[in-house]
């Protein structure tokens, strides 16, 4: 049995019980489909992660930080520039001057360190990129569980709504004996035939769901879902779920802390474009009177007159006490989370405990009451009336504790 000191073992043993206790009904299924092809959940996490948007969005991500890291540590490109002077004019000038050719290079240097502010950028993209890799992986893999666990509950709520038939249909038929016998009234066996109408109806409800179950898990992984479940998988959860619940360790909080190194390399990136860079140039002029060359060297050195880069500095500086102040208020705001989710869980956790200490009684009871009460009574009695599902409460214990260990896995992470 799954451990009920951890998170998911926790959901996962309430889970089961959404069928309402339903073991030996549950290792029936399991044995007869022991032969059959079984899905288990490894299979479908993978399948999901190939099939996932969010997983391709993410690696997108990843693959376009490191692209822009790449662009990030390249230096500017020299330019080939070719000149011919005195082309033309009046025709003095042309007898005093003849044509000149001018091959040269241009080469940009880029001062005040901007290339290294730029890799810098690119580094805490690239870092951002990758938590949120992780994040979307993590995301993934608690919806995929999710729905897993969900399509078993409905597979074992269909298996206990045909039992709930088939007593309802055993009651019918003991009331029409007894009617036939003298023994009851016409109305005990109308009645019987009502609560069999309303059970087959409950089987039809059951069955659609379980059909929807298996439906949005098909959705997740990219087909669809015929195998058999893998029942037994809850029998052999261990120990899952966070062991730190510190708030720096969480993805939430990594993620603002990578927008505050961001915002700072932008902020130093600013600066250092407030420098102008400048172009050097190299090049050979040949003079065709004299069949001569001579060197030509030169600098272009751009004038910050309109320019002068400050208001960049000012917004990049706001950026960076504005990404400052979110990466604050994430940590308060996950610290809060982890409290309250650890609070909740302790909550279900308790609950959890209740029904994996009485559920299994009162749903095994029900059923051998029931069934007593058909043979003995022809569904006469109050327990002919007995819901064996007893849904409502271990489905809000399985949603609370689920979802509170998601919450804490995820902000811990």
């Amino acid at each position: 049995m799954p451990s009920l000191l951890n998170p998911l073992g926790c959901a996962l043993a309430a889970a089961i019980l959404v069928t309402g206790g339903g073991i030996p009904t549950a290792r029936a299924e399991t044995s007869a489909a022991a032969n059959a092809s079984v899905l288990t959940l490894p299979e479908v996490l993978e399948l999901a992660g190939s099939a996932s948007p969010n997983i391709d969005a993410a690696d997108a991500g990843v693959r376009a930080a490191d692209a822009a890291r790449r662009i990030a540590g390249l230096r500017p490109n020299p330019s080939l520039n070719t000149d011919i002077e005195n082309v033309g004019g009046s025709r003095a000038y042309n007898e005093i001057e003849v044509p000149k050719q001018t091959v040269s290079i241009g080469v940009p240097v880029e001062l005040g360190g901007k290339r290294s502010a730029r890799i810098a950028v690119a580094d805490a993209q690239g870092n951002r990129a990758q938590i949120e890799r992780i994040a979307a992986g993590s995301d993934l893999m608690f919806v995929v569980t999710q729905a897993y666990v969900e399509a078993v509950a409905a597979d074992r709520r269909l298996t206990t709504a045909r039992d709930q038939a088939a007593i309802a249909a055993e009651a019918v038929r003991a009331a029409h004996v007894r009617v036939v016998a003298g023994r009851a009234s016409p109305l005990e066996e109308q009645r019987a035939e009502v609560l069999r109408i309303s059970a087959d109806a409950a089987v039809d409800r059951a069955g659609r769901l379980a059909d929807l179950a298996r439906a949005n898990l098909g959705r997740r992984i990219g087909r669809p879902v015929t195998n058999a479940l893998d029942q037994a998988w809850f029998d052999r959860i261990g120990t899952y779920g966070p062991q730190s619940t510190q708030s720096g360790s969480s993805l939430a909080v990594a993620a603002a802390r990578a927008s505050e190194d961001a915002a700072e390399a932008q902020l130093r990136l600013a600066r250092a474009q407030r420098l102008p860079d400048v172009t050097v140039t190299a090049g050979v002029r040949r003079v065709p009177i004299s069949n001569g060359v001579a060197a030509v060297l030169g600098i272009s050195v751009p004038l910050p007159l309109f320019n002068s880069g400050a208001s960049s500095v000012a917004q990049a500086s706001a950026e960076r006490d504005r990404a400052t102040a979110l990466r604050r208020a994430t940590e308060l705001d996950t610290e809060q989370e982890i409290e309250q989710a650890r609070a909740d869980l302790a909550n279900a956790i308790d609950f959890v405990v209740f029904i994996c200490l009485d559920g299994n009684r009162r749903a095994s009871s029900g059923r051998l009451s029931a069934r007593q009460n058909v043979s003995n009574h022809g569904g006469s009695g109050p327990l002919c009336d007995i819901d064996l599902t007893w849904g409502p409460e271990s489905e809000g214990a399985y949603s609370r504790t689920l979802e509170s260990g998601r919450v804490l896995r995820r902000s811990t992470m």
